[in-house]
């Protein structure tokens, strides 16, 4: 098993290349199975996050919370770098209200899930991510609707229901943390707490996978027939991620953020909230179809988008080498 999990790890990259590629394959070949693949989707998300938690020791989420710094320029890049960036990005499609609202609405999102698998994977600092987790995840519940107000309208407070927030703060954050936490304790007492956890360690890389596979699987089919909606958000998405990679870098400068949370900075600021919010562009009125159709597009570019993130923010933000070693 060992061998098979170092093998996982090694080429973990190419391992979810293919896991999108097939999950696009099947998801358009077998679009009446979409609602079973999307059924599928937050249970693998919830065993994907209880093992990510399970491998942060509670001590460091404690001490994240205590680095006020980090939390303060987290919030400033997700609040006020990213809604500035949003709305100069919107006005190429500002004369479409059902596709403003798509594109707004998860933009504005900051990711709260499998950020911080990504980010983990790239050697950030992503026990602070989970310590940010609860308070962005509050912070967007309240802005999200002011922010929308301010960039389309005053009339499109009233199509916003809360619900889905709560149920993936519910399913997504609170459960597998307290299950994480209590397998720890266990962990410290009995020797069966330590087999799960280094269980759980071991499928990172196939829970990814199916996560992955399961998200492509289930929403590909939805995007036939929408390509004008498409081509136009597309390059929308993908300048969101090479602009948020600078200013990523530089707040983390400004605040004097070591490599991990310089890391951890930029994932969270390229990283948006896709799995959650789609429920709730599902509950838009009509005069809004369009809307599930733009955010699951983000998904896709934005799955793309981390693994090549994955493999390039490390070769991007390391630590500085010493003057000494400059000339050989």
């Amino acid at each position: 098993m060992g061998k098979i999990v170092e093998i996982w790890d090694r080429f973990q990259i190419p391992l979810y290349i293919l896991a999108l590629s097939i999950g696009a394959v099947v998801g358009l070949q077998f679009p009446s199975a979409a609602s079973v693949f999307e059924a599928g989707i937050n249970p693998t998300l919830m065993a994907l996050l209880y093992a990510t938690f399970l491998g942060i020791p509670l001590t460091r989420i404690q001490e994240g919370l205590q680095d006020l710094k980090f939390l303060a320029l987290l919030l400033a890049v997700n609040f006020l770098a990213v809604p500035l960036v949003a709305f100069v990005l919107s006005r190429f499609i500002a004369a479409d209200e059902a596709l403003l609202m798509g594109f707004l609405l998860v933009i504005l999102a900051p990711c709260v899930d499998y950020v911080i698998v990504f980010s983990g994977l790239a050697g950030a600092a992503h026990s602070k991510l989970l310590t940010a987790t609860p308070i962005l995840m509050l912070a967007q519940m309240v802005l999200i609707p002011i922010f929308l107000t301010l960039f389309i309208g005053p009339e499109t407070l009233g199509a916003i229901t809360l619900g889905p927030f709560f149920e993936a703060f519910l399913l997504l954050i609170i459960i597998p943390l307290i299950s994480a936490a209590i397998t720890q304790w266990i962990a410290g007492k009995w020797q069966v707490g330590r087999g799960i956890t280094s269980a759980s360690e071991s499928l990172m890389v196939p829970l990814m996978m199916l996560t992955l596979f399961l998200v492509v699987a289930s929403q590909i089919a939805t995007l036939r027939g929408q390509y004008f909606h498409i081509m136009q958000v597309i390059p929308l998405y993908a300048a969101f991620l090479l602009i948020m990679l600078p200013i990523g870098i530089g707040v983390s400068r400004l605040g004097g953020l070591g490599v991990g949370e310089t890391r951890a900075l930029v994932f969270s600021g390229a990283t948006r909230n896709s799995l959650v919010v789609l429920p709730l562009a599902l509950s838009l009125p009509p005069g809004f179809e369009v809307v599930p159709v733009v955010i699951v597009t983000q998904t896709l570019v934005e799955l793309i988008g981390m693994v090549i993130y994955v493999r390039f923010i490390p070769l991007t933000i390391q630590e500085p080498r010493p003057i000494g070693n400059s000339q050989e």
